[in-house]
């Protein structure tokens, strides 16, 4: 198409059209005059936008959607603008040349980074796969099969045609494309849900990568892609060749097509490109697939795939490590450490190459070099981090420790990074051959939604550089490898080479860096640099060896430490191995690098950390003890172990200790300088001076050492004083004699140690002078370095003088007066020494205030007593206290008088003091008396002792005690005296005081004088009437009933007889018992309340007046008797009464009163006078017999033989009374059945089906009256017996209204016609009933069976496919039925031919229907084969409902063995563990074990197959041993294979056969066939080799157990894996119900029910039991009711009165009235059914039919309002009244009757409202119905009112309309059925958690059972390990064993594996 623009003068300027391009230039002229309307003369000038004039030539040039103008001239003014289409399609250049720029420019290779952009694409594809993803690049370089071609295929979702041309379009990122041509279709992009490490396979992201990586490998890309469920495969080719030659015959480059086409089709293929066919070939097997062919592959790429194919798919395994291995990555060697869910992708890579070389393929998961597995198992230790954005970015961090191990480092090394240079070492090093492990790389590798981002790293964060006042090593921050994961915030470009923000979004100051704890936690109250820090030290300490540390004593903790956390644990050797020398523990040692320099032995080594066996480490302390221990006094030091000085000699360190013991102390030399010695064991007075002594310190050759002990070190050694001390042993040698003395005196040269004259020894005893060599600075010190320094020792003994002196013993510190005591006292010298008295002692005693005497004295040794010393005199009481001076002289003595402080207390009991003292002692009669006793001592004092109690007695009452032992006075209160008082004349008591126990205290008698009280202590009553009536006390006064007691009157008096005025105070305490409200002012006038008598003659009535409590009371009983006659009472014993029974017992006829009172006025002759009335009464037998006893008539045969049932009024009358009672006449006995309502007739079944209308059944009487009688049994009976109907009851009683209800459930017959029968049963007497006829048809929708097609003739291969079985539905009617969904069948099979179905049978699923197949029949295609041989049973089965299943006939097959596939046992034999000793035993490999020709499940298959098998060993893959183990014979040799099997008795390895101890090697049984239908795998048998027997014959025990710990180990955790599925579903059906029970909680709180208050199920119920007794309170609560009874029935609706309810009192009242005629009106909702109620009421009863009935649909607003608005403001609250109804049964009947017979009737409020509104309405020209008002007026529509007609009668007359229930009925309804939904659901979650607990708590104990069996394992591995190292194994058993072992290739060796 062109535009062409007109700018032609005199038109329309600008004008543009669009015409067709496809003409030659004349044509197009022509097509322009037309189309712009020009003349044909018109002249105009065509030129282009660049004001080309347009001839033939540019014509032909022009392009589709070119631009030309119309102008007079080409150089013409555009008057106005125009607008030209432009296309900007880029050049293909920019699509084919993009990739080399972006994948050259980071100057590395190439190719793996553009590999991994079309893997990209492939995982994205696969991401949705619930089976195993798998990936595949093949490398075709085989020239044979066409050119060479890269080829990418996955088993992902596949591309629609649409989706295939999106991937096309350069940079149609997902975010941007339409993945259908529909806009139903259409799907938007949709990010992932967060997931650990971001590995949500989103990574197909830009639009660009796929393009570009093709095209920079290849010049061609050919995309294939079939997508799921679809039959059509999708094809694409792009070509550099196309693209060329496209642009050169100027063709859109960017148009292509895609060719689709059906599987398997590869006819489009060329030869060069036949390696397509094999890839094409494989589309049928697929269900869904991408393939990208990539051809023209440049020679330079196909060398690097070739030469270098390790290295790249070593990148590749590098990119993709955490897609392969999963979340935690390859942990080789920490098996416990893999992720927890395999990923289950298998990324595989095919290289095919020109023959001779063969197939090379490797599946990325087994490349175990690649970087990150290499960071993973070199490292120890993990220190997990996190970080966001606020844009939503998530960063996870992961730093790992690779330790210093032995003398390397073991960060793995990276050819292509640079490595930093080895640093001297510094004094704190411990090592020489530390070095910075990771050089000069980056921390941080980054990988973006899971892949790596291979060109960005990060060097590191701020809290992971080291601190400057770190104290960790230098090395230790080069130790640690680091891994970030980013989610798709962080941007990377479109080659995802690098990230493009992402330091600088680190970095941001905002973002925190939280550690991540237990993998799930990440903590933002921690420090991550702190944490980071501490992480590291760990590692340092933990698992950086260097030293070896050997002999582990123990672990302590070492207080030492400044560090509290570091203090514990430390371990203790006794050995290390350092530097290729041993120390020891003794061993002597020289330090190097200390001040000062140490010369020990080792005592100990330290190594911190929690280790419990020989390991290697860095750093560790030893503790060195100096020698010679005397001279540095066992001095200890510890030092690091670098500080060992490994150059020092043995013989040098001697030497050096032998001059140091000559510095030691020896012996002291002691001189007199006075000349005054002290002979040895001398005895001295006291006070005897001694000394002075001088004294020198020597060596052991005798010579002065000056007085110190020279240590080496600064301040010239170790100074000694000479301590004095002198010890007094007392009179007697003991033990520890006691230091009385201690004198230090420092060295004075020339003088040596000088001690002055000592002249204080003055105590009496045995002494001892000791000198001692002690240290200057702490002289308590007199040992050094473990030895005592030397001393000297001497003895003597001091003794006392004559007496001068005394001193007074201490006194009983409680000396009461009048009790004697002695004074002792002692005699002493001048020294204080006791000593003998002196004879003739003549003592004087003297007291102030107190006369004192003694009786005699006494000497005894040193002491000196005064005997019977007695004090008499006044003392304070025992509150107070007071001294006295006691003064004792005895003359002759130095100091003969001595003066004591005395406190004499009051003596023993001696007499009793009354208070008051006066006699007689008056009291008022009614009060207690009171007393004050004190007791006296013989001097008066008042004394207290225990036990003084004072007992007070007086008659008549009881006796008074008090307690005055602890005062010694107390009160004695008695209680009240109350004496009769005769004439008020006073009475007289006398009262005793004793103390019984104290016998000697004489009593005391005291009168008591008891007066007359004025209080009230009698009351009298009276009544004032026409005559004055004194009431006795307990009186019994008969009144008439319901009488009144009035002018009762009372009077209190008190003892002396005076009557008592009444004041309020008195009158506030008289109480009546009949009456709570008092006339206070009326009492107090002396009158009580008047007396309400019972109204019933059996109500007596015990009546009392109290004063004060009852203390003074009055009580009287009122009988009530009856009044006169006033009424005939008439007692029922039975009701109901059924209809043509007699009353079985009679009805009393009684006179009462108006209270209900017999008056026992009848006579027996009243029996003549009285009569009885009723409809329908039989009086033939009603007798009236006269019961004298009790005054009253009986009668006797009432029996009712006619009329209704309900209510029946009886009438009783006698004179002029009368008395109405009411009889309910139920129906009589039962007769007959009659059939009420059924289904529609003629009756027709479908076989097998029922009908939900119920055959509803009638019980009569023979009147026709429905019988309840609940005694009847109905039955039903189908005939003939041929057919058999199920209902939903065989057989039932009829209900509370005599019905019996059968829904015929379901027929089965024949086609035919039959007969239904009811029959009842009464008393086993039969009760005929109606029968009704049906016929059956067979029913085409209901499956009768499974018919099941197959190929009968095929073999069933285990693990094979079952061939299609087809299931064909068959009807009852023989017709195949296709309405069952393909879900609702199922397949079965299990083993063996058991016919009941076992629970371990296997269900399959039924495939989607195909659209070749038969649409009558579902199929089963595809189906695994079981992989076990056997007969198997297969079922089919179909859901038909819930719980009814139809079975297909069971199908019996035979599985066998399928093709043959490996050589395998028997049964697995356990691991052999030989040794090359003489015994055949311990060089046994197998012994009786068969191998068999097997397929791939283990099933013996070949049994035709012969050959031989090769027998021999090797070494497991990856390793090398020069000295294999020899067989006994040869090293290998062949046995025959017969029939697919061969037998070996005895294979043993040859005796002193090579092999190296402890390794493990493999047993290879190889078989060949000569015509195998495939190679044959071999049979490898792992064995260890031991060169002596002992190992052995552990290694086979342990073994042994290991192989059966390890098949347990699997079933435990089988159940494990059930029991955590189980406990998924029961955590799921929790929290439904928490969801349930929370929704429930807020209707409930939405119900103002306090849900807090129901925790517990009782809270409920019992709140339950609340509401449902408040519902039925309300249901007993008596309200307004309709009194006419009601009829019912299946086509009856009832009475009009029962119809419905009406609230409001007065609008009851009104409308009841106003429908008075209506009310008993029986409405049927069928005409058929009113016309058989009036034919058996002979026309007495009213109906009504609702098919007859007819009014207008709709409502009509009320008259006043026309068009929605009033016509006039009405006053009296106008409304219709049928909207005051409330219906009881189906409303919209109701609703259809009332509108009927109600009409339009309004009700307003009085009957003046109503009129005015009448007037009102007419006024406007309106229609005004007829008006009911609620005081009972009626207003009618032809607007007369007023008159008796017009007026309601009184409200009791009128039968009324039923009142409703209450609106809080209806909300307690409602709060039940949600307490009884809540407590229902509590229930079930109590009985889900229930389960669910007990479903943990077996976990638990299963997976500590689990635990234990893996302990098991460790330890077993472990001993293993030991056993095959020779050593001790490690202790730590949660690493695997081996991990321990110095050399690498030990350890891959040693290493066991699992089998």
């Amino acid at each position: 198409m062109i535009n062409v623009y007109n700018y032609l003068p005199k038109y329309q300027q600008g004008l543009k059209k669009t015409l067709k391009l496809g003409l030659d230039l004349d044509d197009f002229l022509r097509l322009v005059h037309r189309e712009f309307g020009l003349p044909p003369w018109q002249n105009f000038c065509l030129v282009t936008t660049d004001r080309t004039v347009v001839d033939h030539v540019k014509f032909k040039e022009l392009q589709d959607n070119s631009t030309l103008y119309l102008l007079q001239s080409e150089d013409q003014d555009l008057p106005v603008a125009a607008e030209e289409v432009i296309n900007f399609v880029p050049h293909y250049n920019t699509l084919i040349e993009s990739g080399t720029f972006e994948y050259f420019a980071e100057g590395q290779k190439s190719l793996p980074c553009s590999l991994a952009e079309l893997v990209d694409n492939s995982l994205s594809a696969t991401a949705k796969n619930t089976g195993v993803r798998t990936i595949e690049i093949r490398l075709l370089f085989d020239k044979t099969f066409g050119k060479p071609a890269v080829v990418v295929l996955d088993n992902g979702c596949g591309m629609t045609s649409k989706q295939l041309n999106n991937w096309a379009v350069y940079r149609l990122s997902k975010f941007t494309r339409e993945n259908s041509a529909f806009e139903s279709e259409r799907e938007d992009y949709t990010r992932p849900d967060p997931v650990p490490r971001s590995l949500n396979s989103d990574i197909s992201y830009f639009g660009v990568g796929g393009k570009q990586a093709a095209f920079h490998i290849g010049n061609s890309v050919r995309m294939i892609s079939k997508p799921r469920n679809s039959p059509d495969v999708h094809e694409l080719v792009l070509s550099k060749d196309e693209f060329e030659k496209k642009e050169k015959n100027k063709e859109d480059v960017y148009q292509g097509t895609i060719l689709n086409r059906k599987p398997g089709d590869f006819s489009h293929i060329t030869h060069e490109e036949c390696f397509l066919q094999d890839i094409i070939k494989e589309e049928t097997r697929k269900e869904s697939f991408t393939a990208v062919v990539i051809t023209g592959v440049c020679h330079d790429h196909i060398n690097y795939l070739k030469d270098d194919f390790h290295e790249w798919t070593r990148q590749l395994a590098h990119i993709y490590h955490y897609y392969i291995h999963g979340v935690n990555g390859n942990h080789k060697m920490d098996q416990s450490q893999k992720s927890d869910v395999s990923p289950n992708i298998d990324i595989v890579v095919t290289l095919r190459e020109k023959p001779p070389k063969g197939l090379r393929q490797k599946n990325l998961k087994e490349v175990q070099d690649d970087l990150q597995t290499l960071y993973i198992n070199s490292a120890v230790d993990t220190f997990e981090f996190k970080a966001s954005t606020p844009d939503g970015g998530i960063l996870d961090g992961i730093l790992r420790y690779h330790p210093f191990l032995y003398d390397k480092e073991t960060y793995p090394k990276d050819l292509n990074a640079l490595q930093a240079p080895v640093e001297e070492d510094d004094d704190e090093n411990q090592s020489g051959t530390m070095n910075r492990a990771r050089g000069k790389r980056d921390i941080f590798e980054c990988f973006w939604n899971g892949r790596l981002i291979p060109y960005t790293t990060v060097s590191e964060f701020d809290w992971c550089r080291r601190p400057n006042k770190s104290t960790l090593p230098l090395e230790c921050f080069s130790r640690f490898s680091g891994v970030l994961f980013t989610n798709d915030k962080f941007r990377v470009n479109a080659s995802k080479q690098k990230f493009m923000d992402l330091e600088l979004k680190l970095r941001h100051k905002d973002n925190l860096f939280t550690p991540v704890f237990n993998i799930q936690k990440s903590s933002k109250n921690r420090n991550i640099q702190k944490e980071f820090i501490q992480w590291l030290e760990k590692c340092h300490s933990q698992f950086d060896k260097q030293v070896k540390f050997l002999g582990y004593e123990t672990t302590v903790k070492r207080p030492d430490v400044s560090i509290k956390k570091s203090q514990y644990p430390w371990a203790v050797f006794s050995t290390i191995e350092l530097d290729g020398k041993i120390y020891k523990a003794g061993d002597l040692v020289k330090s190097q690098k200390t001040q000062p320099i140490y010369y020990g032995k080792v005592n100990k080594f330290f190594l911190y950390g929690d280790h419990d066996g020989d390991v290697f480490a860095t750093g560790g302390e030893v503790k060195i003890t100096r020698v010679p221990e005397a001279l540095y006094d066992n001095y200890t030091r510890i030092i690091p172990i670098s500080k060992i000085d490994r150059s020092a000699t043995i013989e040098s360190i001697k030497k050096y200790i032998e001059t140091d013991i000559d510095k030691l102390p020896a012996k002291l030399g002691v001189t007199w300088p006075e000349g005054n010695p002290l002979p040895q064991n001398a005895i001295i007075p006291a006070g005897t001076p001694l000394g002075p002594l001088a004294v020198e310190i020597l060596n052991r050759n005798e010579k002065s050492i000056s007085s110190r002990i020279n240590t080496g070190g600064q301040g010239g050694g170790i100074r000694l004083n000479v301590g004095l001390r002198i010890f007094f042993h007392g009179p007697k040698e003991v033990k520890q004699p006691k230091e009385i003395c201690y004198f230090s005196a420092q060295y004075v040269p020339t003088h040596g140690h000088w001690f002055k004259k000592n002249e204080s020894l003055v105590n009496l005893g045995k002494y001892t002078l000791t000198l001692k060599a002690e240290l200057s600075d702490n002289n308590s010190k007199t040992s050094y370095g473990g030895k005592e320094l030397p001393s000297y020792e001497h003895k003597f003994t001091v003794k006392e003088g004559n007496a001068e002196n005394f001193t007074i013993g201490p006194l009983n510190p409680t000396l009461r007066i009048g009790v004697p005591f002695s004074i002792p006292m002692q005699m002493t010298d001048s020294y204080g020494h006791p000593t003998k008295p002196p004879p003739n002692l003549k003592p004087v005693l003297e007291c102030s205030d107190l006369e004192v005497s003694f009786e005699t004295m006494g000497a005894s040794g040193n002491s000196f007593t005064i005997k019977g010393v007695k004090i008499i005199g006044k003392v304070q009481n025992y509150q107070q206290s007071r001294n006295f001076d006691l003064k004792v002289t005895l003359p002759g003595l130095k100091k003969q008088t001595q003066t004591i402080k005395i406190n004499p207390f009051p003596g023993n009991p001696h007499s009793l003091l009354v208070k008051p003292e006066v006699k007689p002692v008056k009291v008022e009669n009614g009060n207690p008396v009171s007393f004050t006793v004190e007791v006296h001592d013989e001097a008066g004092n008042i004394t207290a002792n225990s036990k003084q109690i004072v007992r007070c007695q007086i008659s008549e009452l009881k006796l008074a005690v008090i307690d005055c032992s602890s005062t010694g006075t107390g009160q004695i209160v008695t209680e009240p005296i109350n004496l009769k008082i005769v004439n008020g004349e006073p009475q007289m008591l006398q009262a005793k005081f004793d103390m019984p126990s104290q016998k000697h205290v004489v009593a005391i008698t005291t009168e008591l004088k008891v007066m007359p009280s004025c209080r009230v202590s009698r009351m009298e009553l009276f009544c004032e009437g026409e005559e004055r009536l004194e009431l006795k006390y307990k009186e019994k006064i008969q009144w008439q009933a319901g009488g009144m007691l009035e002018n009762l009157l009372f009077k209190l008096y008190d003892e002396s007889g005076q009557e008592v005025k009444v004041t309020p105070k008195i009158a506030f305490n008289i109480k009546v018992n009949w009456t709570g409200d008092i006339d206070q002012k009326a009492l107090m006038m002396g009158r009580l309340p008047d007396i309400q008598v019972p109204t019933k003659v059996q109500e007596e009535r015990f009546h009392q007046v109290s004063y004060r409590d009852h203390s003074v009371s009055f009580s009287f009983t009122i009988v009530p008797c009856p009044d006169e006659p006033a009424r005939l009472k008439a007692t029922v014993p039975e009701n109901p009464v059924k209809l043509g029974e007699t009353v079985t017992e009679p009805i009393k006829l009684q006179l009462v009163d108006r209270y209900d009172n017999v008056t026992n006025s009848l006579t027996s002759d009243c029996v003549r006078s009285m009569a009885v009335e009723a409809e329908g009464l039989d009086k033939s037998n009603i007798a009236f017999i006269w019961e004298e006893s009790i005054s009253s008539v009986a009668v006797s045969g009432i029996r009712f033989n006619s009329g209704p049932l309900g209510t029946r009024e009886v009438c009783f009358s006698y004179g002029d009374y009368t008395e109405h009672i009411n009889f309910k006449v139920t129906a009589g006995i039962p007769s007959k059945l009659k059939l009420l309502s059924g289904p529609e007739m003629p009756l027709q079944f479908l076989n097998g089906t029922g009908i939900s209308t119920p055959f509803v059944v009638q019980l009569c009487d023979e009147w026709g009256n429905p019988s309840p009688d609940q005694r009847v049994v109905v039955e039903t009976r189908a005939s003939p017996s041929t057919v058999k109907v199920t209902t939903s009851v065989t057989s039932q009683p009829v209900d509370a209204e005599g019905k019996a209800a059968f829904t015929v459930v379901n027929v089965k017959g024949l086609k035919g016609y039959y007969q239904l029968e009811f029959v009842g049963c009464f008393n086993r007497k039969p009760i005929p009933g109606p029968h009704v006829n049906f016929n059956i048809n067979p029913d085409p929708n209901k499956p009768v069976t499974l018919s099941v097609n197959y190929d009968t003739s095929a073999r069933f291969l285990a693990g094979d496919t079952f061939p299609v079985f087809s299931v064909a539905v068959v009807s009852d009617a023989g017709s195949a039925m296709t309405a069952f969904k393909s879900a609702d069948l199922s397949m079965w099979y299990w083993r063996g031919e058991s016919l009941p179905r076992p629970e371990s049978a296997i269900m399959l699923k039924c495939s989607k229907p195909m659209e070749n197949e038969n649409k009558c029949c579902y199929y089963f295609r595809d189906k695994k084969i079981p992989q076990s041989v056997g007969m198997y049973t297969i079922q089919f089965s179909l859901r038909i409902e819930k719980t009814e299943v139809l079975f297909s006939n069971q199908i019996n097959v035979n599985v066998v063995a399928n093709q043959p596939f490996k050589l395998g046992p028997e049964c697995q034999p356990q691991t052999p563990v030989v040794s090359y000793s003489r015994d055949i035993a311990n060089r046994t490999l197998v012994e009786n074990m068969t191998l068999k020709i097997m397929d791939q499940y283990g099933n013996p298959t070949g049994q035709n197959l012969k050959g031989k098998v090769l027998v021999s060993i090797k070494c497991p893959d990856g390793e090398q041993s020069r000295n294999l183990p020899l067989l006994e014979e040869v090293s290998t040799f062949q046995i025959n294979l017969k029939d697919g099997s061969i037998h070996i008795k005895r294979l043993a390895i040859r005796e002193n056969s090579p092999g190296e101890n402890g390794r493990r090697y493999i047993l290879i049984f190889k078989p060949e066939v000569a015509m195998p239908p495939t190679s044959l795998s071999p049979f490898e048998l792992p064995f260890h080799f031991y060169n002596d027997s002992e190992n052995q014959r552990k290694v086979s025990e342990l073994t042994k157990k290991k192989d059966e710990l390890t098949v347990n180990y699997e079933k435990v955790n089988q159940k494990c894996s059930s029991l955590a599925r189980l406990r998924e579903l029961l955590t799921k059906n929790v929290l439904d119900a928490n969801k349930k029970e929370e929704t429930l909680k807020k209707v409930l709180e939405e119900s103002k029910i306090k849900v807090l208050q129901l925790s517990s199920i009782q809270n409920i119920d019992s709140l339950l039991r609340e509401k449902t007794a408040e519902k039925e309170t309300i249901e007993s609560t008596r309200r307004r009711v309709f009194p006419l009874s009601n009829r019912s029935g299946p086509d009856i609706l009832g009475k009009v009165g029962h119809l419905a309810h009406i609230s409001d009192e007065d609008a009851s009242w009104v409308i009841s009235w106003h429908l008075s005629s209506e009310m008993d009106c029986v409405i049927t909702k069928t005409t058929a059914e009113a016309q058989r109620i009036f034919r058996n009421e002979h026309g007495r009863q009213q109906v009504m039919a609702l098919d007859s009935i007819y009014v207008q649909p709709g409502s009509r607003p009320l008259p006043h309002i026309k068009q929605g608005r009033e016509l006039f403001s009405p006053v009296g609250n106008p409304l219709y009244a049928r909207n005051l109804l409330i219906y009881t049964t189906e409303e919209e009947s109701c609703e259809l009757v009332f509108k009927n017979i109600l009409g339009n009737t309004i009700l307003m409020d009085d009957i003046e409202s109503a009129t005015n509104y009448r007037k009102a309405v007419i006024q406007n020209k309106n229609y005004c119905p007829t008006i009911l008002t609620r005081d009972g007026n009626r207003l009618h529509s032809s607007g007369k009112f007023g008159g008796a007609q017009n007026k309601a009668p009184p409200r009791d007359i009128v039968k009324k309309f039923g009142a409703p229930l209450p609106q809080s009925y209806y909300t307690l309804q409602k709060e039940i059925e949600l307490l009884i939904q809540y407590r229902s659901t509590l229930e079930k979650k109590k009985v889900e958690e229930d389960k669910r607990n007990i479903t943990i708590q077996k976990l638990c104990e299963i997976q500590q059972e689990m635990e234990k069996t893996k302990k098991e394992l460790e330890e077993i591995e472990r001993q293993l390990a030991s056993v095959r190292s020779g050593k001790r194994g490690p202790k730590d058993i949660s690493e695997p064993s081996g991990l321990m072992i110095k050399r690498p290739r030990q350890r891959s060796r040693d290493t066991p594996e699992r089998f």
